[in-house]
């Protein structure tokens, strides 16, 4: 399928191959072509009379209505031994087959290579796209339209962390202004509690254990009711240790009652504060990160689009590739026809012959035409012999020059020397025969077919 073209046309392409300047003057070299009749040929001459003696003829035939093509074709050589021209006829024919087998090899192996170089290409292209649409997702991965669920449920979830932050941070807030004005009383020196604060925080640390420990027992880890109650514990864990810290230092660092109850409401304050902060950097982080998905819920569209375009560009290189690759397996089958030989060939349905007669010239035809032209020749002749001959002769030319008749006709008187040139006449008509006829037996022998068989056929057409 791959080696697809006009019989015609091959043969031509063969033919011009086979009749290269260099395969013609090997052939005639070989054979010694020009040798037995004293030719002596330049090699230009030698190949040129060799190209006029080729002949290649197509044979047509009616394939569809209407419609010719090549069947079969004819190689013949001309040469005056017949034998030689059998034998550089079978040469021909044997240039003939294998340029067809090399042309078709030829065209079937670059047919291959060729596919094989474009799918390389094709192959390459794809891969590129491929990494490309890698690129894209990586850099547009939460706006496309597959993680677009997953892109809700993030932005829902950290909405919900950012309510629980908020709630938090009022809560804190609330905590704190209390402790403030707590503090501000304390050192005015008015409504001290003593240790309350102590046992208050080590009460609401056992309760924030204990609904841990309920809650984790619903929900998973990153549920934002675990979240916040492990921060909870956290920050009261932190307040006993501090406390517990202020009254084992008691002794050395407070002289009174009232310094120890300032010294825990200022160490609340402090930590309070800080968790406020961490709160505000939380909801900060919350926020930049919920406007950046819904920057790319709002990108989505045109990353789509994007992305359809990148996967119809590598949908259209895949067809492609894969068709590339289905032609090079059927050039690659194809391939191996033709080494193998078991594809479209020139069959030789007859092979050269040593020929019985000459094709050319025709003798017969040359003699008759010869014949009659020699007839004509002679008559055109005499003809203007007479014409140009301004003799007078006869009665009747006498009367048509002078304008009268004669009275009496004298016959011809011959004299001795006339009879001597008639005599030297005819022994020159004699001699001129005696050398023509040897020349034309001599012509028919070397020209027509030799006087042995000349005589035979004429004994055989006797008898």
């Amino acid at each position: 399928a791959t080696v697809t073209s006009y019989a015609d046309e091959r043969i031509e392409i063969i033919k011009q191959r086979v009749m290269t300047r260099d395969n013609l003057f090997r052939i005639a070299k070989k054979y010694q072509l020009f040798a037995d009749a004293g030719l002596s040929f330049t090699p230009s001459e030698a190949v040129d009379e060799m190209r006029s003696r080729i002949g290649v003829e197509l044979v047509n035939a009616n394939v569809q209505a209407r419609q010719r093509a090549t069947i079969a074709f004819k190689v013949s050589f001309e040469h005056r031994r017949p034998d030689l021209a059998q034998r550089v006829a079978n040469e021909l024919v044997t240039l003939f087959l294998d340029e067809n087998v090399k042309v078709r090899t030829e065209r079937a192996t670059q047919t291959t290579a060729f596919l094989a170089q474009e799918a390389d290409k094709l192959r390459a292209d794809l891969e590129k796209l491929e990494s490309q649409i890698a690129s894209y997702k990586m850099q547009h991965g939460g706006a496309l339209p597959d993680n677009m669920t997953l892109t809700m449920s993030s932005l829902q979830r950290m909405e919900a962390e950012l309510r629980d932050t908020e709630r938090d941070q009022r809560a804190a807030q609330d905590k704190l202004r209390g402790l403030e004005i707590e503090l501000a009383s304390a050192k005015a020196g008015a409504g001290i509690p003593g240790f309350a604060g102590a046992q208050n925080a080590q009460q609401e640390l056992v309760k924030a254990r204990a609904d841990l420990a309920r809650v984790a027992a619903i929900y998973t880890e990153n549920h934002p009711d675990v979240r916040a109650l492990k921060r909870k514990i956290e920050g009261l864990e932190k307040t006993v240790a501090e406390e517990k810290s202020t009254t084992s230092n008691a002794n050395g660092a407070i002289n009174s009652p009232a310094d120890l109850q300032v010294a825990r409401l200022e160490s609340r304050v402090a930590f309070l504060r800080s968790q406020i902060s961490l709160l505000d950097k939380q909801q900060a982080s919350l926020r930049g990160k919920i406007g950046q998905l819904e920057k790319q819920m709002l990108q989505a569209p045109q990353v789509e689009r994007g992305m359809a375009d990148l996967l119809r560009d590598q949908e259209a290189a895949r067809r492609k590739y894969e068709e590339i690759r289905s032609k090079q397996m059927s050039a690659q089958v194809a391939e191996n026809l033709e080494d193998e030989q078991k594809a479209e060939r020139f069959t030789l349905l007859e092979p050269p012959l040593v020929p019985d007669v000459p094709i050319k010239p025709n003798r017969k035809k040359m003699i008759a035409l010869g014949f009659f032209l020699a007839a004509a020749c002679s008559a055109g002749v005499v003809m203007l012999t007479e014409t140009l001959n301004g003799r007078v002769r006869g009665v009747e030319a006498v009367t048509a020059a002078v304008g009268q008749r004669p009275m009496v006709t004298i016959p011809y008187i011959t004299v001795a020397e006339e009879l001597h040139q008639q005599r030297q006449i005819m022994m020159r008509v004699g001699v001129a025969v005696a050398v023509i006829i040897p020349l034309l037996l001599l012509a028919v022998h070397f020209f027509y077919m030799p006087l042995d068989m000349v005589l035979s056929k004429v004994m055989v057409r006797l008898s």
